[in-house]
């Protein structure tokens, strides 16, 4: 059966109810001074603009959608709905309907996560820090990520290996500066002052993705800063197959390089838990 575009959705994760789309829960009005942001906000930019258009639009209509929040004590903390909730208060309103949900913490962020994707709110940096996040955080596999935001895996790959990239070539993407596309297509070279300085080129230039490619490509840089894989010859098909089910089993890049009649594997980690989770799958298979 074909994964839904969004996954189970914020909906499902929330218990609403499916059939009507409405919340089981009561609709409160809260203080919004008792209301805290979210810790685990995956988004971390919110621009004045956007802010200041929903505060015009809640200030003439109200908040449409109430947010979703969690008791924290004798507060309330954010699940689903900052962005709602900081235009309500340029708007100068006092109290904001909310859904109360009792969400444990390690819940906290893929509520957030749905969220966000389900708005498309989120910039490529900000989502692959939410996937390393989920990942060492509540140790779910690419594979089980990608079942939970309804995203193929190979795309939550893709965007993970972005996070490989120099933090300020990181935020050049968040500043939308540079595309994830032009990120993909920095990664091809392995030295970072190379990375930095096509970056640069890119901005003076105003290179598309397939430019930057090309560039890389025609060796218009020194040929040893290009990635192997990226400029090797075909792979093998059954050597595919077999990097295929190795990914979908330890749930991260994996990349088999034949040399000869050998050859290695390569597998990707992207924290010590992250290792640890990989090496007890492996141990596991023994």
């Amino acid at each position: 059966m074909a994964r839904t575009p969004l996954g189970r959705g914020l909906s499902a994760l929330l218990g609403e109810d499916t059939s009507t789309g409405q919340q089981k829960d009561s609709i409160f009005e809260i203080d919004i001074e008792l209301i805290d942001p979210n810790p685990e906000q995956p988004r971390t930019r919110f621009t004045d603009k956007a802010l200041d258009e929903l505060a015009q639009s809640i200030a003439a209509n109200g908040v449409v959608q109430p947010i979703v929040v969690r008791p924290i004590g004798s507060r309330f903390q954010i699940i689903a709905g900052e962005r709602r909730w900081r235009a309500a208060q340029r708007a100068g309103l006092r109290r904001i309907p909310a859904a109360t949900k009792q969400v444990s913490d390690d819940k906290l962020l893929e509520l957030a996560l749905i969220e966000n994707i389900q708005r498309q709110e989120l910039n490529p940096i900000e989502e692959a820090k939410a996937y390393r996040k989920l990942i060492d955080n509540i140790g779910l596999t690419q594979e089980k990520l990608s079942e939970r935001v309804g995203k193929e895996r190979s795309l939550i790959a893709t965007t993970l290996r972005l996070l490989k990239l120099p933090e300020d070539i990181q935020t050049l993407i968040e500043e939308e500066k540079l595309t994830a596309g032009h990120g993909r297509a920095l990664l091809m070279v392995e030295d970072r002052a190379v990375q930095r300085r096509l970056a640069r080129n890119i901005i003076e230039k105003g290179l598309s993705v397939r430019e930057t490619e090309r560039s890389i490509k025609k060796n218009t840089i020194s040929p040893q800063h290009i990635v192997n894989n990226r400029v090797a010859k075909p792979i093998d098909a059954n050597v595919r197959a077999a990097e295929t089910k190795l990914m979908r089993k330890l749930g991260t890049n994996v990349k088999i390089v034949p040399k000869g009649n050998g050859g290695k594997i390569e597998v990707e980690f992207y924290s010590l838990d992250d290792l640890d989770r990989i090496f007890q799958l492996v141990m596991r298979s023994e």
